[in-house]
């Protein structure tokens, strides 16, 4: 009876938290080129995201004004231009490489060699040191290693 009733308030509930529909383009040569330029856009509140994928209001304020400065005439770069000017380069799903971003562009191949680096440093350090510089597995003693731990399941055994 409880499923039937959770069920049934799970129903009612899902049409107001539904988006609304949104409406038939009129021109589809404008919307194409709005998506276009939304897929280039970043979701400025998700962050993640494109303006075209997100459905948060700022997104949805962004594509509309794309959607009028297409309608008046100004070319998909104008655009860009202007975004830019106002949101700075984060703006742009894909920053141009240059000085201020080229942490940005270059920081994951640096990380990945840093890390290779260290790697290749610690494995080196530790084939130079000799069997003193580690522990001996619990449980195995010294005369039981040249044995093959045979006297330890024996002790284990008995």
């Amino acid at each position: 009876m409880a499923a039937w009733l959770l069920s049934l308030a799970a129903v009612a509930v899902a049409p107001a938290l539904a988006a609304p529909a949104q409406p038939a383009a009129a021109d589809p040569e404008l919307e194409a080129r709005v998506l276009k330029l939304a897929a280039e856009l970043r979701c400025l509140v998700c962050q993640n995201q494109t303006i075209a994928d997100s459905n948060a209001g700022l997104a949805q304020d962004l594509r509309n004004q794309v959607r009028d400065m297409l309608r008046q005439g100004r070319s998909e770069r104008e655009v860009l231009d202007y975004m830019t000017a106002r949101y700075g380069d984060f703006v742009l799903y894909r920053p141009p490489m240059k000085e201020s971003t080229a942490l940005l562009w270059l920081g994951p191949g640096l990380l990945f060699a840093g890390g290779l680096l260290v790697l290749v440093f610690v494995l080196r350090r530790r084939a130079r040191a000799g069997d003193d510089a580690f522990e001996p597995d619990p449980g195995v003693d010294e005369d039981d290693e040249g044995q093959g731990g045979a006297g330890a399941q024996q002790r284990k055994a008995t």
